[in-house]
């Protein structure tokens, strides 16, 4: 049975809690890292026969997460798993509407979530792992707004930005030492979460496209949290993953 290790961030709901569910499988370790601790997985990590840890983590502070994962690494036997994988999945939209009317406080937040955290604990998990057996990947999930601009979410749109950048990027670096490592920044497309309530719930005003998104929810075009993770984990597993290191499920 091949042993994996597995970090995903952003695990206690949407997306995230349903890719922590379907990763509790025999032989692997799940790290999960959230805010809040998501009850109901543990429970199905002693059914499923997983090993699973949980931290409640504020991820607008990186650094110190970082540092803490980068040591719980090091714990390690590298020889120990045949596949490490970290998912950066954790994400926060900020307030919706024009970016001077978003507090500095609420700007810096969201951009360290989005964006910084991504940044560092990928270079965490690539420091504390490069001289490991296991066959490593980096999974970014990412947005279509990284890749197409929309009136009320400079920050968010920044954030996934600057991750399918600092992908292509990390790719070219780890393909020029040959270490084998593979990166992909994925946009999942449109899910049926959180973040999508409250696009629905903006202001017009602050939102111009607020009725296209009130339409994809009234016409059932928002695939369920189960779906898409079921998607997303189904590419990791592509012999291809890593050939682009931006992509889109809905290509």
């Amino acid at each position: 049975m091949a042993s994996n290790l597995i970090i995903l961030t952003g695990a206690s709901r949407g997306l995230g809690a349903a890719m922590a569910e379907q990763l509790l499988l025999p032989g692997h370790v799940l790290l999960c890292i959230s805010r809040r601790i998501n009850d109901a997985l543990g429970s199905k990590a002693l059914a499923a026969g997983a090993q699973l840890e949980q931290w409640p983590r504020d991820l607008a502070d990186p650094a110190a997460v970082a540092g803490q994962v980068e040591r719980w690494l090091g714990t390690f036997d590298a020889a120990r798993f045949d596949g490490a994988t970290l998912i950066n999945n954790a994400g926060a939209i900020g307030r919706v509407g024009p970016l001077d009317e978003c507090s500095n406080a609420e700007l810096s937040s969201a951009l360290r979530v989005g964006l910084e955290a991504a940044l560092l604990l990928s270079a965490a998990f690539l420091r504390a792992t490069r001289d490991w057996r296991a066959r490593r990947k980096l999974l970014n999930i990412s947005s279509g707004l990284g890749r197409r601009a929309m009136a009320g979410n400079a920050v968010y749109c920044a954030a996934k930005a600057g991750m399918d950048h600092f992908s292509r990027a990390v790719a070219l670096d780890e393909a020029h030492r040959g270490s084998g490592t593979r990166i992909v920044s994925l946009a999942p497309g449109v899910i049926d979460t959180d973040m999508q309530a409250q696009l629905r719930a903006s202001g017009a005003s602050g939102f111009p496209d607020q009725r296209q998104f009130l339409a994809m929810k009234a016409q059932g075009q928002l695939a369920t949290p189960h779906a898409a993770a079921a998607r997303v984990l189904a590419y990791l597993q592509r012999d291809d993953f890593g050939s682009q290191p931006v992509a889109d499920l809905r290509d």
